[in-house]
């Protein structure tokens, strides 16, 4: 007993030391916070109130975070809500993503979109698979048809780590759809999962360059060689940062990220703004016959809208040039898209949406009858089925989608997608940060997500009364304008009627675009 009075007695007296010791290392760390922000003249708050000021920024780091899980409503957060963001992650977890006791969504709001129900809906035997698109039919070797309908946009190896392509590559190949490269070319990973592959060419045109940065006919063949790739994509500029080219920090440019991109190790890769060799539209479109011919296969470009005529200049030369001249199809990026780094005064302020940018394109195709020749991929926040449905619904033909799939990985919104350490390990190449992230378990969640948005996409259709999604049009839409009042869709964007000096004549195994000689 003796002892153990002694043993508690001396766990007593330690342990009051230590208490002291480290009561005393406070004051001395404290001592030196306060002589530090006192005298250092970058901060005024820490200056003016040492040490207290200091919770200030650590506040401030925090708030983001509180916001996401404590603060914002289920529908107010941006750039992804509570709402959507649960919403995927349910349906990549395959899960139930039904609802009780209403919607959250405000059905009153300017610009949402609401789907007329019909009388008669698509009964479950009526129903039919998504119909196959071909892009590029007629005008190059080998055409891609798929019936595809949200794939994968571009996310460049690089800018996500190499568990998260393994991911979406198998994930892609079992839900059948389509990834896309982004700009820093083609790595083993993306080949690895077998899915079908875009290969996106940017302005650094990493993969298929010489080494003067110019464009390589040897080397898009060899891409070409690939049987995955299936298509070119030719990237004018990104939602996130309409021109400005691709930002990767330099701590993120590994050896093996480097060689494929054909730059040094730990060097920050810095695309130019814009293609060097294209200045025009008829620049543009010698580009894409060129990529078309080395490699056989179809070709478009990627861009997020801006000026107007640029789109009918294109257009107008495509008739003055010759339909081999034309895109198979066209990639439209929404402003406010961006999974990586990007200079906030253009992710704030310029391009337009792809609420107003869709309909626009998709009308001036109509205008100079180019509709049936140029495929539309929609791009830009598309990750739940009632927005997919709605591009749908415009004229899309295809969409993708960068940050869904992200989600369906297990993304949080954590915002540290440009820094090095994303906590889930899909926008880093910290290993350790990677372990958390299974390629085998989330490619099941990245197929799960596809066919469930499709699933989804199916029962809005068939409630519309169409049998599949592709049969949506605007008249199956309104729009809630101010006081709460909705619109027809296609009262708001009535399709055009085909310029007079354009016609269209079809036949099996074309499509040809002609000038109408004056009578």
């Amino acid at each position: 007993m003796d002892n153990l009075q002694q043993l508690a007695q001396a766990v007593v007296q330690w342990g009051a030391l230590i208490l002291l010791f480290a009561f005393g290392v406070g004051i001395v760390v404290v001592l030196i916070m306060y002589l530090v922000d006192k005298t250092q003249t970058s901060h005024t708050i820490r200056r003016n109130y040492p040490v207290v000021g200091r919770f200030r920024y650590f506040f401030e780091h925090l708030g983001e975070f509180f916001r996401q899980y404590f603060f914002a409503m289920d529908r107010e957060e941006l750039p992804f809500n509570r709402a959507e963001r649960s919403w995927v992650y349910r349906a990549a977890k395959r899960m139930d993503t039904t609802l009780a006791f209403g919607s959250t969504r405000p059905l009153n709001l300017d610009g949402e979109a609401i789907f007329l129900n019909s009388a008669f809906p698509t009964l479950e035997q009526d129903a039919v698979e998504p119909k196959p698109v071909t892009i590029g039919k007629g005008s190059c070797t080998t055409p891609y048809a798929t019936n595809a309908i949200l794939n994968i946009s571009g996310m460049s190896f690089g800018a996500i780590s190499k568990p998260a392509i393994l991911a979406l590559s198998n994930g892609a190949r079992e839900a059948g759809i389509w990834m896309n490269t982004g700009e820093g070319g083609l790595s083993p990973y993306h080949l690895e999962g077998g899915a079908d592959i875009v290969f996106q060419i940017g302005t650094a045109k990493y993969g298929v360059r010489t080494p003067d940065g110019k464009l390589c006919n040897e080397k898009l063949k060899e891409m070409a060689a690939h049987p995955q790739v299936k298509m070119f994509e030719i990237k004018m500029s990104q939602g996130a940062k309409p021109g400005k080219g691709g930002i990767l920090p330099g701590e993120k440019v590994t050896e093996e990220i480097a060689k494929i991109r054909g730059i040094g190790v730990g060097q920050a890769s810095i695309s130019p703004n814009a293609h060097e060799e294209v200045k025009s539209v008829d620049d543009l479109l010698d580009m894409i016959k060129r990529v078309r011919q080395v490699t056989g296969k179809p070709t478009g470009f990627k861009m997020a809208v801006g000026q107007q005529a640029f789109f009918t200049d294109l257009f107008a030369a495509i008739h003055t040039r010759g339909l081999e001249h034309a895109p198979d199809f066209i990639t439209i990026d929404s402003a406010d898209g961006g999974t990586g780094a990007a200079p906030q005064p253009l992710m704030d302020c310029v391009g337009m949406s792809l609420q107003e940018s869709l309909p626009l394109v998709v009308d001036l195709l109509h205008e100079y009858g180019l509709r049936e020749r140029i495929k539309v991929i929609a791009s830009g926040k598309l990750i739940t089925p009632g927005k997919v449905a709605w591009a749908l619904s415009t004229g899309a033909d295809f969409c993708t989608s960068a940050r869904g799939f992200m989600f369906a990985l297990g993304c949080i919104q954590a915002l540290q997608c440009n820094k090095n350490t994303c906590p889930t390990g899909i926008t880093t190449h910290n290993a350790d940060l990677q372990r958390g992230l299974v390629p085998q378990d989330k490619a099941v969640r990245v197929a799960a997500f596809a066919r469930k948005v499709v699933y989804g996409v199916g029962l809005i259709a068939h409630s519309c009364g169409v049998t599949e999604p592709r049969g949506l049009k605007r008249e199956h839409m309104r729009v809630v304008e101010r006081g709460g009042v909705s619109r027809s869709m296609a009262e708001l964007y009535p399709v055009p009627p085909m310029k007079a000096e354009y016609v269209i004549s079809r036949s099996d195994a074309e499509i040809e675009c002609c000038q109408v000689k004056s009578s």
